[in-house]
This record gives C-alpha cells, structure tokens and sequence, in this order.
C-alpha cells in the first residue's frame, strides 16, 4: 500500500516538474553575427545575400532594394503569455546595380498596440436578439410569385 503511494507521489511530482519546463520557439529568420558578417558593403549581390542568409521575411512596401530580416524567438511558461526573448531586425539596402549598399541592425521597432473594444469603433448593424430572430421574415419571395417569372 505504501508503494502505490510513493508511485502516486512521484508521477504527480514528475508531471509537475514538466508541466512547468518553458516552451520555445523561432519565428521568422533570426540571423546570427556570423552570418552578417559575411555580407560585404559595396561586394555582396543580392544573389550572394539569397544564398547566404535565405529569403527575406518581407520587402519596403515602397522600394524593392531593402530587404528585411526579422527573427523572434520566444518561451512560454504554462499557460501565461508568451515572453520575446530575443529579437532581431536586419535591414539590407542595394543600390541600383543589386549590390549591398548598407546592413544594419534595426533596434526597438517593434511596439506591442493594445486592442481595446471600447475605443475600438466597429461599424455595423448593432441588432437586439428579436431583431436577428424575426429580422428575415418577409424578405423572400414564396414559390408562387417565383413561377411568374419570365
């Protein structure tokens, strides 16, 4: 009897100890030193910048020749929120013969805006249960008038 307690004990121990380990993951292109490095200002081609760190996240809305890397790693504990452990934005300008013009990294543009309901308009019709209930009653034709029809 004993025994089967101390097994008890120990898988809820166990099960516990798990259920509290973090949760990690990457999302996007987290570039890494090694790899900017090998990108030379003024050398590097865009093909060169492909093969090297991979397709872009995205491109400037307005200008093709800027590239942008952007990497996030995160770690989620149980059920809170999801934490950004690590971030980084790597912006690649070419000139206009498709060599690397500029690399640099971007810090802080990322800003977290908050949703609220209330400040929030929505627009629609804002309908009371009955409303939606009874509110396509008499809109459709019955089978009668559809047989009049040419």
């Amino acid at each position: 009897m004993q025994k089967t307690y101390i097994i008890i004990f120990c898988l809820i121990t166990f099960s516990l100890i798990v259920a509290c380990t973090p949760v990690t993951a990457q999302h996007g292109n987290l570039l890494q030193d090694y790899q900017i490095e090998e990108i030379e200002t003024g050398k590097s081609t865009k093909s060169d910048v492909l093969r090297l760190l991979g397709s872009p996240t995205t491109q400037s809305t307005f200008d093709n020749n800027i590239w942008y890397y952007i990497g996030q790693e995160t770690e989620k504990h149980g059920i809170l929120d999801q934490k950004i452990v690590n971030e980084r934005v790597v912006e690649v300008k070419f000139d206009k013969n498709d060599i690397v013009s500029k690399i640099e990294e971007i810090e802080g543009g990322n800003q977290d805006i908050p949703y609220a309901r209330t400040k929030t308009p929505t627009h629609g019709n804002n309908l009371t249960f009955m409303q939606q209930l009874l509110g396509n009653l008499g809109r459709f034709n019955g089978q009668s008038s559809m047989a009049t029809v040419p």
